[in-house]
């Protein structure tokens, strides 16, 4: 009986012995496949970002050469015209360009090349001038129309809170009024 239950203590742990192999190599196999599916999934999240920012950057282009065209002939820039008609045309013109700026540090902060803090930098510099603070307050009712959610809402509200700060900061060194969000 001894010899027979010997053998079968063998041939029992031999029998465990390949399981447990078997079942490493099984779960080695799954692991592979798990890491395969992270990075196929990791490397479709960043062709749909390449994409978004190709769409954005040719948004932008978009823009601009639409807004060239309206800057260039008053005839097409009636269409987009949605300003006080009391407005003289080369104030107008004037609020369209003023406008590719904005939008052009818009898409900067959308396509992820600038963070909040870096546009609200930009936004303070390029608010200096009179004719961007005026081309804001005449697209005010513009603004008003966005979705109070969404990106282009806040960053709105981002530059009209500069823009108050900016009035009534007590210091010529524009540079360093306000608080700039933290990105």
């Amino acid at each position: 009986m001894a010899t027979r239950k010997d053998a079968t203590g063998r041939f029992g742990s031999a029998a465990a012995g390949m399981l447990l192999a078997t079942a490493g190599v099984t779960l080695a196999v799954l692991q592979r496949a798990l890491e395969a599916e992270r990075l196929r999934t990791r490397r479709l999240e960043l062709e749909e970002t390449v994409s978004r920012r190709r769409a954005l950057a040719h948004q932008q282009r978009m823009h601009w050469e639409l807004l060239s065209r309206a800057i260039d002939d008053p005839s097409l820039a009636s269409v987009i015209d949605t300003y006080d008609p009391a407005i003289p045309a080369e104030k107008r013109r004037q609020y369209f360009y003023a406008n590719a700026w904005y939008v052009n540090l818009y898409h900067l902060y959308r396509a992820g090349l600038l963070d909040r803090e870096e546009l609200y930098g930009h936004a303070r510099e390029l608010f200096q001038n009179p004719l961007m603070r005026e081309y804001w307050d005449a697209s005010r009712g513009q603004r008003a129309t966005l979705k109070q959610s969404s990106d282009e809402a806040r960053i709105g509200l981002l530059v009209d809170a500069l823009i108050n700060d900016l009035d009534e900061a007590d210091t010529d060194e524009w540079w360093v009024v306000g608080t700039p969000p933290t990105p």
